[in-house]
């Protein structure tokens, strides 16, 4: 089910490959597009490749290189694999939430008022194991990284990750038939193994060309890398929007042995799809994990840096010259370690991987908001008028912003900022995101606030039901979560998609797998915070007496 962190593995590969032609001098005949400039224009201009000079380098406009068809079949498993992954977790929260139906042997509620359901452990179990669902996806990237780089190389890591997902997917599928679903202690015992198992699944200079019109143009590697990364997201979302959509339905009014078997269904198109493809896409032979002499460097560098005095210590480890210890060419008329095989060169390069990773240690803060999206955004939705719409389906608002959203920015905001002169860099539109992602969260307390004054049981919106049994819910239509989602999405434009091509574009080559996998752990270590938080995640007053 983590199938973003091993198709990023297959996204970086072609990327890699894109900047490393230029660098190579590939004469190969290609056609290069822009969101301003047309694929006919620039067709056939790549006769030979021309390096622009400094003055080129400030008066060009730049744009983006073409994107080949296997790009796209990459796209469409990931389309595929997203679809499954959240298709199914879309309704893990009602799943485990809720209690079954009375009657309902699907956990399917299909009246107007109903509440689909299946295990009913309530609002804290449920954002627990679902916050543990997202901590163990973004654990096994570090595993993922270290076998695609030192045993089986990028493409047969995914095929492997694509095998385990599909034994999971099936675990899910037995864990909600009718008979098991029944009794909750066996079917919780399935879901939880499957989520585990479901978890173990993750051009270097610009040239310049003349169009057919005339004007010469910069393609600029970093703006194709960014436009990878942003048509791969679209397409994530894509995948993620059919999936939970139908998914939401499919739980409600059918049963969640549907909701589980349509997403299996969709990932058993991946293993065709890598099939037909095995021999047309870039791939990345086992090079040799940098991870252990990564750490060996940096604990040499801070060597002699500590302090009793913790802000000396914090200055010592920002000085300018923190990496110059670690360098074999200051081992003048010493021996060198055993373990020191490589140059000046590689420590700068292991330097600019730790400070890619610097950035990323703010992340779990964005990720902490984030995850509110399918546990307590959903369980909002819950005590909120539906008038017949599952509670679960509102975070699609989430992907379908982002289909709209990501051709917008990349065709016309991202250009238009270019035109003007302002220089919209990764770091300002991280910046950009995590103030989005903060409002996202604001909104939905403002909510909360108003559903605790008009439920009609106040603070006890958790447990608030009528004298059959049915729940009460506020007043106020669920629609107006909307806005929660939205900024959500825009956050994820700015700061999620940045930050994967933040972590390719600022880390050396042979530490792109390691870096990414690291920007994917901050996810994994948001989740871990998020447990320490569970026990909040319910009303203040859940416990109590109904009305």
């Amino acid at each position: 089910m983590a199938g973003l962190q091993t198709d990023d593995a297959a996204f970086a590969g072609y990327a890699e490959a894109k900047r490393d032609e230029a660098r190579l001098g590939v004469d190969e005949k290609k056609a290069v597009s822009s969101a301003e400039v047309s694929q006919a224009e620039l067709d056939g201009i790549h006769d030979g490749l021309e390096f622009p000079t400094d003055e080129e380098r400030e008066t060009l406009r730049r744009v983006s290189d073409a994107l080949p068809w296997t790009a796209y079949l990459i796209a469409f498993v990931e389309l595929a694999e997203r679809f499954s992954y959240y298709g199914s977790t879309v309704v893990f929260t009602n799943f485990i939430q809720q209690p079954l139906p009375p009657g309902s042997r699907t956990g399917s509620s299909p009246s107007k008022s109903g509440q689909a359901g299946a295990l009913g452990l309530g609002q804290r179990a449920s954002t627990g194991l679902n916050t543990f669902n997202s901590f163990w996806v973004y654990v096994i990237p570090l595993f993922g990284a270290y076998m695609a780089d030192t045993r089986w190389g990028r493409f047969k890591t995914i095929c492997v990750a694509v095998g385990i997902a599909l034994f999971g997917h099936t675990l899910l599928v037995i864990s909600s038939i009718p008979g098991v679903i029944n009794h909750p202690n066996g079917s919780l015992a399935c879901f939880i193994i499957a989520l585990i198992i479901m978890g173990l699944v993750q051009a270097n200079e610009a040239v310049c060309l003349t169009t057919k019109s005339g004007e010469r143009v910069i393609v600029d590697p970093t703006m194709t890398t960014s436009r990878i990364y942003m048509y791969f997201y679209l397409f994530t979302n894509i995948g993620a929007l059919i999936g939970q959509i139908a998914m939401s339905y499919s739980e409600k009014y059918v049963g969640y042995y549907l909701a589980f078997t349509l997403p299996t269904a969709i990932f058993l198109l991946c293993p065709f799809v890598l099939l037909f493809g095995r021999n047309r896409y870039v791939k990345s032979p086992p090079s040799g994990s940098v991870l252990s002499g990564s750490l060996r460097i940096w604990r040499l560098a801070m060597k002699g840096r500590w302090s009793w005095n913790p802000i000396k210590t914090v200055s010592n480890f920002q000085a300018d010259d923190f990496w110059e210890s670690a360098k074999p060419s200051n081992f003048k008329g010493e021996l060198l370690p055993a373990w020191m095989t490589f140059d000046d060169q590689w420590v700068d390069e292991v330097k600019r991987g730790f400070k890619a990773c610097a950035v990323f240690l703010w992340y779990p803060l964005y990720w902490l908001s984030y995850n509110q999206l399918n546990n307590n955004l959903t369980s909002q939705a819950a005590t909120m008028t539906t008038n017949g719409v599952p509670n679960d389906v509102l975070s699609n608002l989430d992907p379908f912003a982002l289909i709209i959203f990501i051709p917008i920015c990349d065709i016309l905001v991202y250009p238009a900022l270019r035109r003007l002169g302002i220089n919209f860099s990764p770091i300002k539109k991280i910046t950009a995101g995590f103030f989005t992602g903060a409002a996202a969260m604001i909104w939905a307390a403002v909510v909360q606030h108003y559903i605790y004054k008009t439920n009609p049981c106040g603070y006890y919106v958790a447990t608030c039901q009528d004298a059959d049994g049915n729940p009460l819910v506020s007043s106020l239509n669920v629609w107006i979560q909307t806005g929660s989602y939205v900024l959500i999405a825009f956050s994820e434009i700015l700061a999620s998609i940045t930050g994967l091509e933040y972590a390719f574009t600022k880390a050396p080559k042979n530490m792109r797998s390691l870096v990414m996998s690291i920007f994917l752990f901050m996810s994994a270590i948001s989740s871990a915070i998020g447990e320490a938080f569970v026990s909040l995640s319910s009303a203040p007053c859940s416990y109590g007496t109904t009305a």
